[in-house]
């Protein structure tokens, strides 16, 4: 059976081998918008899933021959984006333990009410956007190469997705590229990516910050000068445009060039000549120019301090990068990133739930480059290989904004609510192993897969 095909709330498979409770709820569903197709037989599930590519398998637990989790098993290995809903009238906790072990979003008792079963349908249809959204993310990133996992673009979030998909499709052209951003949320890093994904790889990345020289000598280390330009040029010194021929050059803080070098940066932008200082003969640049700063260059150019002819060449694409504070939910990635590529002497540590609750809270004014600082003093105060919140500067506490997404207090129910004794107890082995998935996965001994489905199934990845 079929629902509205041209905008169906999800594609549905149900497995019943009771054939009628099952046509009623394809019927039932298929009134509700859905696309619904029923099977009796669950030997016919492989085919159907190759044929319909469902999104949800709503799956029966006690059938012949086999059973709602041993299919839910063999359906995820054909989809692993599939979301499982396990049908079951013994419930227990063993049974919802076994089902969530197999990769089960979530489990029904029978005798169920349609209205109690749609809710739980749409939620699993969220899941599966987020698994797909995850893994168009992941195959993004993957396509993307890193000189180092020191130097890699961290987060899953939509600031980060953005990102990550205007470097593929930046990267290989020749085009200039403007990144802003506050100081300190990665505006170098996204030069590295761009440049280490360009056909310009194996040539020079060369970097110079405006803000550190003063006028004179930022052109002489721009454009290079002769020998006796000025009093001590006692020597031909290349500028940074011949070192970083045939490469990319790496224009940090440019706001703060003065109006003179801007016209001479135009002019190299244009049509690829420049001198020395001091030299009358041109030379050409073959380099390509990424250029970043954290202050808003409308502003600067309306106030006479940046021209507007430079500000439109550079901003042929512009990557805007947000501050940490509004990314909130890839802090917990970026403590992992962190921890494992700056560790300090010791082995590897893990953080506390209540340290990590206060760098989830945070507002971060300096940004990632302030929460790897932090990391770092965590690590060299704490005493043992786990950073509690007496490692952490005490404004932390003082500047903590509302609850990171998902952030919730602890569970005042009792056990016999399943779902909250599970997402709580998901939660805790999460924090006390500081987010490794593998070595939680070890924890409550489940697969990897299996914990990836529990942390969407409980939306716990912002924490």
């Amino acid at each position: 059976m079929t629902g509205d095909q041209r905008n169906p709330r999800g594609k549905l498979l149900i497995v019943d081998d009771e054939v009628e409770l099952m046509r009623a709820l394809c019927e039932s569903l298929t009134d509700a918008g859905f696309e619904a197709r029923g099977l009796s037989d669950p030997a016919l599930a492989a085919d159907a899933l190759r044929e319909g590519e469902p999104d949800v398998l709503l799956s029966d637990l006690m059938m012949p021959g086999t059973d709602g989790i041993q299919l839910l098993r063999r359906c995820l290995e054909a989809d692993p984006h599939l979301v499982g809903i396990i049908m079951t009238g013994q419930g227990t906790i063993q049974t919802a333990v076994e089902a969530m072990k197999a990769g089960a979003f979530d489990y029904v008792l029978k005798p169920f009410r349609l209205q109690q079963v749609l809710p739980v349908l749409d939620r699993a249809m969220e899941v599966r956007r987020l698994r797909r959204e995850n893994a168009n993310l992941r195959r993004y990133v993957q396509r993307l190469t890193f000189e180092s996992d020191r130097y890699r673009i961290v987060g899953s979030g939509p600031a980060v997705r953005k990102v990550v998909q205007l470097i593929e499709k930046v990267a290989p052209t020749t085009a200039t590229v403007l990144v802003r951003g506050p100081s300190g949320t990665g505006k170098e890093l996204v030069a590295r990516a761009v440049h280490g994904n360009s056909a310009r790889r194996d040539k020079p990345l060369v970097t110079v910050n405006c803000a550190t020289l003063q006028e004179t000598l930022l052109e002489s280390e721009l454009f290079g000068h002769e020998k006796g330009a000025f009093t001590g040029a006692d020597r031909p010194k290349p500028g940074l445009f011949e070192v970083a021929e045939g490469g990319t050059l790496f224009v940090d803080e440019v706001a703060e060039m003065a109006p003179a070098l801007q016209a001479k940066l135009l002019r190299v932008l244009e049509d690829g000549h420049y001198r020395r200082v001091g030299s009358t003969q041109e030379k050409r640049a073959d380099v390509r120019i990424i250029a970043a700063t954290n202050k808003p260059l409308e502003a600067e150019q309306k106030a006479g301090r940046f021209r507007e002819d430079l500000f439109f060449r550079l901003s042929v694409i512009t990557v805007d990068l947000p501050a940490l504070k509004d990314r909130r939910e890839d802090v917990p990635e970026l403590i992992q990133h962190f921890l494992h590529t700056r560790q300090v002497g010791r082995g590897p540590m893990t953080v506390d739930p209540a340290a990590r609750s206060l760098l989830c809270r945070y507002d971060w004014p300096g940004n990632i480059r302030e929460l790897a600082n932090v990391l770092e003093r965590a690590q060299i105060l704490a005493e043992g290989s786990v950073i509690t919140p007496d490692d952490l500067p005490d404004n932390l506490a003082a500047g903590s904004g509302p609850p990171a997404a998902g952030e919730e207090p602890a569970p005042t129910t009792g056990p016999d609510d399943l779902d909250r004794v599970e997402r709580h107890h998901v939660r805790d082995v999460l924090h006390r192993h500081g987010g490794n998935k593998v070595q939680a996965a070890k924890a409550l001994g489940v697969s990897r897969r299996t914990l990836y489905r529990l942390i969407d199934k409980y939306k716990l990845s912002g924490e």
